[in-house]
């Protein structure tokens, strides 16, 4: 540090008109120093900054085009279809070119499925992730972890697969309920509510534990009370991360829920459908084998189950982007307020 001042001290005086010494421990005036500095140095060093800001400006560019691409996409396709009738209506009686049918079904099985995951997957998550940071030392500690690292890596179907077997041997061969679905989806999300719990609860600083330890507060009180409630922020975002990230998925609902086109709320009992699992069976039937003459009464149009499609396709994105905004919102309202 003193040689920092030695060297910039003349350097930001120029710069920095202060009447006190500038405080050289203060984030703000090492940066100003930094900038100092580099606007001092020779040609060449700021020829690099300039590049690296230009490369660093297009990888940016470069990442935003895929993202950009798939949003306009999405919204110029869906957006004709995208009704309150196509979002409040099921698929039941509704088959080749007819334009009537909607994703209220499916809806109602994404939300349903994967609040039974959420709800199976976040205690499970919270409490090992809690053992990893606050008790978790020894050999398990570390066998845990290690299953957790493998568990993350764990294909989508594998899971589907899994969830199958075991109902299959409960209730029988070719069961399709909602909760196998679930639990196929907390498979996945167990190990994405782990690791990010785990990073939450690190970074509660120990000073804080150790002030209640010395209050005689127990260790449990303390993680409940303290630990917790200090990282709720990060943790309600975890929490919703993870569920935007399964949201998603196909293959393991596929195998597990199977499809329907009829409203079925009932997690326990029956098939059901997904908003990813309709879009999937709309862009795999294709057209609609439609007469002519049905063409122009407006009976039946070709392209519908694309329309279909698209337009499910942009409600699920708009599910996402909802979570993950109420995830923002979330932490934001109780991070902890700095004076």
């Amino acid at each position: 540090m003193s040689e920092l001042r030695d060297t910039a001290a003349p350097v930001l005086a120029s710069v920095l008109p202060t009447t006190t010494a500038p405080d050289f421990d203060n984030s703000t005036t090492r940066s100003a120093v930094a900038q100092a500095l580099l606007k001092q140095g020779d040609p060449a060093r700021r020829r690099k900054d300039i590049f690296m800001r230009c490369l660093v400006y297009a990888a940016f560019a470069l990442a935003m085009i895929p993202l950009i691409s798939l949003l306009y996409t999405v919204i110029v396709n869906g957006v004709p279809h995208l009704s309150w009738n196509f979002l409040f209506t099921s698929m039941r009686g509704v088959f080749g070119g007819m334009p009537y049918g909607g994703i209220y079904h499916a809806v109602l099985g994404t939300v349903l499925i994967t609040l039974g995951a959420t709800i199976i997957s976040v205690p499970i998550g919270l409490l090992t992730a809690v053992y990893l940071v606050e008790y978790g030392s020894g050999p398990l500690a570390r066998a845990t972890t290690f299953f957790v690292d493998v568990m993350t890596g764990i294909p989508s179907i594998v899971a589907g697969l899994f969830s199958f077997s075991l109902f299959a041997l409960i209730l029988g061969p070719g069961v399709r309920i909602g909760i196998a679905a679930s639990v196929a989806l907390s498979v996945l999300m167990i190990p994405v509510v782990v690791r990010s719990c785990e990073e939450m609860l690190r970074l509660v600083p120990n000073e804080l534990r150790e002030a209640a330890y010395a209050l005689g507060v127990p260790k449990w009180l303390t993680i409940v009370k303290v630990v917790l409630r200090t990282s709720v922020a990060g943790l309600s975002t975890s929490v919703l991360l993870a569920i935007a990230r399964v949201i998603g998925e196909t293959a393991p609902i596929l195998i597990t829920a199977g499809f329907a086109d009829s409203i079925n709320a009932n997690l326990f009992e029956g098939r059901m459908m997904t908003l990813p699992v309709f879009i999937y069976f709309q862009y795999q039937q294709g057209l609609a084998a439609c007469q002519p003459a049905a063409i122009l009464a407006g009976t039946c149009v070709p392209d519908i189950r694309f329309m279909r499609a698209w337009a499910a396709a942009l409600t699920l994105v708009f599910i996402v982007m909802v979570l993950n905004l109420l995830g923002r919102l979330v932490s934001k309202a109780f991070a902890p307020k700095v004076a």
